[in-house]
């Protein structure tokens, strides 16, 4: 059976963007890998062993088009509130916490807070189908 191990994403500004993740996700570079036109940033943290890779292609000056196909990230907090005061306290932009309440039932609380080149990511609630 298949098991995801890593999604990556292209960002300009490698420090910009591993500062970003530490502050906001408590993530941290579990690997660097430089090339010649490029480099790998393997991004993880305790709590899953599911990576966020970062590439950077080195000759790339101008922000890339997420275009519509693209959608967000997601990560599950236990304190939602807390999580959202937290994120705002850095600095970090995160929007109103929103709720979502399929006709079947369950309930899902969370906001979204984008990375510096735009990539949007969920923030959800420990709870229902995200815990």
């Amino acid at each position: 059976m298949a098991k995801l191990i890593h999604s990556m994403i292209r960002v300009r500004d490698e420090a910009r963007s591993v500062d970003f993740y530490a502050r906001a996700f408590g993530l941290a570079v579990a690997d660097r890998i430089d090339f010649d036109a490029f480099t790998l940033i393997y991004l993880s943290n305790a709590e899953t062993g599911f990576e966020l890779e970062l590439t950077v292609n080195k000759d790339r000056t101008a922000p890339y088009d997420l275009g519509d196909g693209y959608g967000h990230l997601a990560v599950s907090v236990a304190d939602l509130e807390a999580e959202r005061a937290r994120l705002e306290a850095e600095g970090l932009g995160p929007q109103a916490i929103r709720e979502l309440t399929p006709p079947t039932g369950g309930k899902a609380r969370f906001f979204f807070i984008a990375d510096p080149d735009g990539y949007k990511i969920e923030v959800l609630e420990r709870s229902w189908r995200f815990a």
